[in-house]
């Protein structure tokens, strides 16, 4: 039976050519190992690259994980590309954005509902940013299709689970859901090094 350490170096290999999240299901049958099994394996790659100081961090997303660099080292990685800092999200994009967190799997039309305007365009844009995926279509007539969030929304937003959600202050309009969602730890920065420019 394969030890532990030669497991952790695969899972490594692994998260490392895929680049995007991987799956804790997908990831536990490509290494052969339990489900149960595989964050433990992630948490001993992520513990042998802080305890060698490197650039590099493991970082769990909802039901997914993946290699990424420790944030201290953005302005450095930009610089580097030479990309212009990302705009950050536009309060209709955010509103429509923090409706479906707290609301998901919804249609554009409860967005729309909610916010009592036009919500189309931002929902597809979202969509465009990897921020919302589709989920599916809602068992009522017309079957409209439902949104939520992706495992870069989480990322974006320093979040491992959606459980990590601050409480929303259901009593107030659905705006104020921004304001709930963003007082930890204020995430514009996080979403503007995560998005491309636009609404």
């Amino acid at each position: 039976m394969m030890d532990e350490e030669a497991i952790v170096t695969q899972a490594e290999a692994v998260l490392f050519a895929c680049g995007e999240p991987v799956q804790t299901a997908r990831l536990a049958q490509v290494l052969g190992i339990p489900e149960t099994q595989v964050p433990q394996i992630c948490e001993r790659l992520g513990e042998r690259y802080a305890g060698c100081g490197s650039a590099l961090q493991v970082l769990h997303l909802g039901h997914a994980w993946q290699i990424g660099t420790r944030t201290e080292f953005a302005p450095l990685i930009r610089t580097a590309l030479e990309t212009k800092r990302m705009q950050p999200l536009s309060n209709a994009a955010m509103e429509a954005l923090t409706i479906i967190a707290y609301n998901q799997p919804v249609s554009k039309g409860f967005v729309e509902r909610v916010r009592g305007i036009d919500s189309s365009s931002v929902v597809n844009s979202l969509v465009d940013k990897g921020l919302l995926e589709e989920a599916g279509r809602i068992d009522v007539p017309g079957h409209p299709i439902a949104y939520r969030t992706t495992p870069l929304f989480l990322r974006a937003f320093g979040l491992s689970s959606l459980e990590e959600l601050p409480e929303p202050k259901r009593a107030e309009p659905a705006e104020a859901f921004v304001g709930d969602l963003l007082s930890e730890g204020d995430a514009p920065s996080a979403v503007a090094t995560a998005v491309p420019d636009g609404e």
